[in-house]
């Protein structure tokens, strides 16, 4: 079961989707730090619960190993008077009750690669700040590379951060630049401490503190506590240990660490992530593609041969029988464009092609202008990285065979013969029949004169000899009714042609989606997710 978003296990989830649905869509160097973020949650989340980890962080000179032996009330940590001095990290600790043994400090300082360790003694401290883990860290300004290396990798470990500063130097804006203003989301686990306070008298102390608030303030952490202290003296070192001392009991500070980083490295991916492009631009383009598509699969050209197909059609049925075996010497529209074949004898629709030409150069130039035109339409606002991968998508597409099988695939050709043109089909033998009658009858009454035979009286109808109104009347007729039937199929391939155009209109915009608009909205709708999971973490 999915932890809730508003838990930490749920930012991290949602953190850890954001991350993996960018993987590969956005650089690499953008997903680093979140993903780092999602380890370093986990891996605290593993380790034990029972210790807060405090760590000394300042510049040289600012007297962070002092503070420390006066926290832990010993000599541990030895203050130097070369510089740099503090080169590793110097642990001490306070055993969490009924843990004796220190193993979770001790899984927690492997995590950390803190070696130096040590056990406070102190009567002080064992009361009141038990399961609690101080660390006095090596000089962020250090000469040497490696310290500076150390202390930066650990100020994105520890649960809670005490910067030390000293009167001189309290308002450098390296400090303020590099580290305390990226510690803004963090504001409830840092202390800012002014060492070295017995320096000052009581009303510059007291300036200097409210100095250091307004610094603070203006650096995004106005919630964070300032103290005065002084190592030297033991003034305010007391409250310091009383306020680390609360913060190890409520265990708390590692909670509200890893939810600050889950949330600055969440924003960041979410601002990587754009704006969402628009539905009614898209939407627009997308009518656009299907026109470019429909031009270049030449729907109009298939429709025209659907109703020069049904009228040739239509004479061969309805025409008069001695002339209709002339119409089927002629070619067929379709049969023409390899379209109208029987789906039995082709086979599956996958290997069906057509005998179209492709399409040409402006048609086919129109049609990949439309596919980019509607990417850029359905990816605005979206990062580049992200666009290049949805464009990467619509572009893997051979356009000529897409077209000629979206064509070939609609059934245009396999329609039955209207009753209508059955009927006209035996009026017009029907009426042939009666002229071949009279045409007959004619033959013999000649034959009968020539051969000087009696001739039967020839009846009479409306003033003219019936044979002769046989053959003339059924000439007529059928002539008239193959007119009947060239209507009737100029209608029918009508209705027929714009039957063909819905169809291949269909079919064209399902291999768009297909295509185009079903993978880009595929890359789309994981922008959409990892907007959703990045927000879900970052609320």
């Amino acid at each position: 079961m999915r932890a809730s978003a508003g838990t930490l296990a749920g930012r991290v989830a949602a953190l850890d989707e954001a991350v993996g649905l960018a993987r590969g869509r956005l650089p690499d160097s953008t997903l680093d730090e979140p993903a780092a973020v999602v380890a370093r949650a986990r891996d605290r989340a593993a380790l034990s619960g029972e210790y807060t980890v405090v760590a000394l962080a300042g510049a040289t000179g600012s007297g962070k190993s002092s503070l420390l032996n006066a926290l832990a009330d010993a000599r541990i940590a030895e203050p130097g008077v070369r510089r740099p001095t503090t080169g590793r990290p110097v642990a001490v600790i306070v055993p969490a009750k009924g843990e004796p043994d220190r193993q979770g400090a001790d899984e927690l300082l492997d995590w950390l690669d803190v070696r130096d360790r040590h056990v406070a003694t102190s009567p002080v401290l064992q009361e009141s700040a038990t399961g609690l883990v101080l660390l006095d860290l090596p000089d962020h300004d250090s000469v040497v590379t490696e310290h500076r290396t150390i202390a930066e990798r650990l100020y994105e470990r520890v649960d809670l951060l005490v910067w030390v500063v000293d009167p001189q130097k309290y308002a450098d804006a390296a400090l303020h630049a590099r580290y305390l203003r990226g510690l803004r989301d963090h504001a409830g686990v840092v202390v800012l401490v002014l060492n070295q306070a017995d320096r000052l008298g009581p009303a510059d102390q007291r300036a200097m503190v409210a100095d250091l608030q307004r610094l603070a303030a203006e650096d995004g952490l106005g919630a964070s506590p300032v103290l005065a202290v002084s190592a030297s003296t033991g003034s305010g070192v007391g409250q310091l240990r009383d306020l680390l001392a609360g913060a190890a009991q409520r265990r708390r500070a590692a909670t509200e660490r890893v939810t600050g980083d889950v949330r600055l490295a969440a924003r960041g991916l979410l601002e990587a992530c754009g704006t969402p492009p628009s539905r009614r631009r898209e939407a627009g383009a997308a009518t656009a593609l299907v026109r470019a598509w429909e031009t270049a699969a030449g729907v109009d050209e298939v429709a025209n041969a659907v109703r020069g197909s049904t009228r040739r059609s239509a004479r061969a049925a309805t025409g008069w029988p001695v002339t209709r075996w002339v119409a089927r010497f002629r070619p067929d529209p379709l049969r023409r464009l390899g379209l109208g074949r029987e789906r039995s004898q082709a086979g599956h629709d996958d290997l069906l092609r057509s005998s179209r030409a492709a399409p040409a150069a402006g048609e086919r130039a129109a049609a990949l202008s439309a596919v980019r035109t509607y990417v850029d339409a359905a990816t605005a606002g979206a990062p580049d990285h992200w666009v290049l991968a949805a464009r990467s998508r619509a572009a893997d597409l051979d356009l000529d065979d897409v077209l000629d099988r979206t064509v070939v695939r609609v059934p245009v050709g396999t329609v039955r013969v209207p009753w209508t043109w059955r009927l006209l089909a035996l009026v017009q033998w029907v009426l042939l029949a009666v002229a071949a009658a009279g045409l007959l009858w004619l033959v013999a009454l000649a034959a009968m004169g020539w051969l000087q035979l009696p001739v039967p009286e020839t009846p009479m109808w409306w003033g003219f000899p019936a044979p002769t109104v046989l053959l003339v009347a059924g000439v007529l007729a059928g002539w008239l009714v193959a007119l009947v039937g060239r209507v009737l199929g100029a209608l029918a391939g009508r209705r027929r042609a714009a039957r063909a155009r819905r169809r291949l209109g269909a079919s064209v915009a399902q291999a768009v989606d297909d295509h185009v608009v079903a993978p880009v909205a595929a890359e789309m709708d994981a922008l959409a997710r990892c907007r959703a999971a990045a927000a879900a973490a970052a609320s």
